[in-house]
């Protein structure tokens, strides 16, 4: 039996013009993403869940990147049990230091834009970055 659960996150992009890229479990790289919490709707997730992985709190809304969807993976292999729905948005900041709060989630950085894929972990995040990417990422005013 296959559980949806839901999930939200962001692409952060910094005045340099790079993407915040976070260690999840110390065994992974992802996008800042988690589960939405009861009470919250995908954008109060992603903010706090981007604030947790990261330590950046100000963040500047530019739009909605859309949903896809992957099976959970836990230190490395894929649990065909839970499917996650994650719903990404695409955020501005003029914070750098990065100082994540969450234990889960140890290291933070900040990466190219033409260097992330060849370090996001899952095929699935890959793919939905690099499509991200092709569609063109603003400039940061």
């Amino acid at each position: 039996m296959v559980i949806d659960t839901y999930s939200a996150g962001g692409v952060v992009l910094n005045s340099k013009g790079q993407i915040l890229v976070v260690n999840q479990d110390s065994d992974s790289w992802s996008l800042p993403k988690g589960h939405i919490d009861e009470g919250e709707d995908a954008m109060q997730a992603a903010r706090r869940e981007i604030f947790e992985e990261s330590g950046i709190k100000q963040l500047e809304y530019i739009k909605e990147l859309g949903t896809y969807r992957r099976f959970r993976m836990k230190h490395g292999k894929m649990d065909k049990t839970q499917r996650k729905n994650i719903t990404m948005f695409l955020f501005k900041t003029t914070e750098t230091e990065l100082r994540p709060v969450d234990p889960e989630n140890p290291e933070a950085r900040w990466v190219d834009k033409d260097k992330v894929s060849e370090l996001l972990s899952f095929a699935k995040d890959r793919e939905f970055f690099e499509r991200v990417l092709g569609e063109g990422l603003p400039e940061f005013n």
